[in-house]
């Protein structure tokens, strides 16, 4: 008890001092807190890198305040350590926003900090529908997995499939994916002939590829790890004859999202049809310039976590500029809510109820594009809702 009454008297002093501190100095401090290290450092780096592609373009002022940005290392998805990093944020560092969040953890460990010091949030990646729910200053530009599997499953079972059996990684994200998956399936009136939880170190699909192969279904939904196991799984696949000339494989846009795992899939890959909000592959103006300055700036193409650090940062400047400089959370929160704007992956909005991103969902199926394979959209959701809430 003392212990909590201490911290809230802390992040109090800090929020005091970090107002006084902004105000004085003519500066917004934005705390980024992330998995530099570790084994999510890539997908930090890509967050990062738009974040740092975004203030080039658009200048490090805004409303007459300076844009000063902190780091802080997470090492992985570590909620005390967000939420420890989080105070010191704000009460040593006095920064006025939270931003980043790699992982769910991460965010659900800031997230009560941000309700406590009543500090803006700004989810770039962490796609756990609960976050926003975890404190009334929280907006999120990147995804959930019920918006995007729900829609997948009734667009499976819309466009003329059946019998779907689901395959998944027996972890959080996995989970979500299959049931939202099979509720947007069965809604749609399809059929879930079986499913199966896979471990998250999953080198050997054989076994679980045979147990589906068993049922003949006409198509299988899968939700695994980038990385490695995808060419693993479609391996797997290849080998009982279960190619998608006799099967449709579906999942989320991790599986064929690397290209040197679609690479090294080969011919097995092709017609994999998968659902994301965001490819470096979208055809649109915007996203040509934005996927051309991407590579200019970091020899590599933008992806999902770059989509989100992006837009995460639009949305920052933007509230900022609806309140003239002021850093306030109670301000911000509000200016977030409704905004509107069109982003390289397409139209773009905060729900003003529940401060979550609303967005079009992209299908799309691998093909041979020149000498390599790549995701082609060929078919779309707009204005999709968070369903969970």
């Amino acid at each position: 008890m003392r212990k909590s009454v201490w911290l809230s008297a802390a992040i109090l002093a800090g929020v005091l001092a970090a107002s006084s501190s902004s105000q004085a100095q003519d500066t917004v401090k934005i705390g980024l807190i992330m998995a530099y290290s570790g084994q999510f450092a890539d997908t930090a780096a890509q967050m990062d890198n738009a974040i740092k592609l975004y203030v080039k373009q658009h200048g490090d002022t805004i409303a007459g305040k300076k844009i000063e940005i902190i780091r802080k290392d997470t090492g992985g998805p570590n909620p005390d350590v967000a939420k420890r990093l989080a105070q010191e944020l704000i009460v040593r560092d006095k920064v006025d926003i939270l931003a980043g969040f790699t992982l769910t953890p991460e965010a659900f460990g800031a997230a009560d900090v941000s309700a406590e010091a009543k500090k803006f949030m700004v989810v770039m990646n962490a796609a756990t529908s609960a976050i926003t729910t975890r404190s009334p200053y929280v907006a999120r530009t990147s995804l959930t997995i019920p918006q995007l599997e729900n829609t997948f499953g009734a667009w499976a079972a819309k466009s003329g499939i059946k019998k779907a059996y689901t395959m998944v990684s027996d972890y959080g994200p996995g989970i979500d994916a299959e049931t939202w998956f099979q509720k947007g399936f069965t809604g749609a009136g399809g059929d879930i002939v079986g499913s199966v939880r896979m471990p998250v170190a999953n080198p050997d699909f054989s076994a679980f590829v045979q147990r589906a192969k068993d049922l003949s279904p006409e198509a299988i939904f899968v939700f695994i790890p980038g990385g490695a196991q995808p060419p693993a799984f479609m391996k797997a696949l290849a080998e009982r004859g279960m190619d998608s000339k006799t099967v449709k494989v579906m999942g989320q846009g991790e599986i064929t999202m690397d290209d040197v795992a679609l690479k090294n899939m080969g011919d097995a890959g092709l017609g994999i049809i998968t659902v994301f909000h965001y490819g470096w592959e979208h055809k649109s103006k915007m996203n040509e310039e934005f996927v051309k300055a991407y590579n200019a700036d970091f020899k590599r193409n933008p992806d999902v976590f770059s989509i989100g650090g992006w837009d995460g940062m639009h949305l920052i400047y933007e509230t900022l500029k609806k309140t003239g400089g002021k850093a306030d959370g109670d301000l911000l929160i509000a200016a977030a809510k409704g905004m509107k704007w069109e982003s390289p992956r397409g139209p773009i909005s905060i729900d003003p109820n529940t401060r979550d991103i609303v967005q079009t969902v992209y299908i799309r199926r691998v093909e041979k594009v020149g000498a390599g394979l790549q995701n082609v959209e060929f078919d779309k959701i707009e204005n999709v809702k968070d369903p969970a809430k």
